[in-house]
């Protein structure tokens, strides 16, 4: 038997094929970066507003990445282009691969034409972040709203992302709700494809 136990050789890295990696990352190690990075943060704005917005900034990044990466990885390079099929992308796939579990709930808003939330009983970014009492209703899921944002501007869908706290009966701590909404341009496109 030629050839078994050997791996194959590579002349060159960008010949190695991109391998999936270990699916996980430890939770504690999880919670000590982002607990540093909402930490340095507060140390460089003047109020909560400025601190989501930078906690926004840093989870678009992350988004447009990540979106990259499943592209690639999952899809073939193929390109969602319907408004249910990125957000149902959104909150299947991509919640999956960040979180281990699609999200708790997608829905349309009933006011807006334009609007849908993506809910979550327990954000895992909420999780282990004590807020003190000067800082209100300061909300790390900013960062997540980033993410969000950062998949859908890179797959062609603009949009506001923003997170807010939901009071929930029976629920020690509000659940957070990604609220999407699409710029115009979007609807107008969908309205034309339908």
């Amino acid at each position: 038997m030629i050839g078994v136990g050997k791996t194959k050789q590579y002349s060159n890295v960008l010949e190695k094929p991109l391998s999936r990696g270990r699916q996980e990352v430890s939770l504690s190690a999880f919670a000590f970066l982002f607990s540093e990075l909402v930490q340095y943060n507060q140390t460089h704005v003047d109020n909560i507003g400025e601190l989501e917005r930078r906690l926004e900034d840093a989870g678009y990044s992350v988004g447009a990445r990540v979106l990259e990466l499943l592209c690639h990885r999952e899809r073939g390079n193929r390109r969602e282009t319907r408004l249910l099929g990125i957000l149902s992308f959104v909150h299947s796939t991509v919640w999956k691969v960040l979180f281990g579990k699609v999200a708790d709930s997608l829905e349309k808003g009933t006011e807006h034409e334009d609007e849908y939330m993506i809910s979550e009983k327990e954000l895992l970014v909420n999780r282990f972040i004590s807020t003190p009492k000067d800082m209100g209703a300061f909300n790390c899921g900013a960062f997540v709203a980033g993410i969000v944002r950062g998949v859908l501007e890179n797959a062609g869908f603009p949009a506001v992302v923003t997170a807010h706290f939901v009071p929930m009966e029976g629920l020690q701590r509000p659940r957070t709700t990604i609220l999407i909404k699409f710029a115009e341009e979007v609807l107008r496109r969908e309205a034309r494809l339908g």
